[in-house]
């Protein structure tokens, strides 16, 4: 298991591929003001209604849409 210097390390650096320093920043007080809590965000990301069938024939019909353009 890594350690937790090396897990923040790694999100940092990919935050920093994506995002301005500022940014980063901006992010992380947001995190910490809200008192945001990353496993119940991930319970509730797709909702109760959404399945891997459902998300799978959505990523079909884009697919198809984007195909006919």
């Amino acid at each position: 298991m890594r350690s937790d210097s090396a897990i923040l390390g790694e999100a940092l650096n990919l935050l920093n591929q994506k995002m301005t320093v500022v940014e980063i920043e901006r992010f992380i007080m947001l995190l910490n003001s809200q008192g945001f809590d990353y496993t119940k965000w991930r319970e509730n990301l797709w909702g109760e209604t959404e399945t891997l069938e459902s998300l799978s024939r959505k990523a079909q019909e884009y697919h198809e849409k984007q195909n006919m353009k």
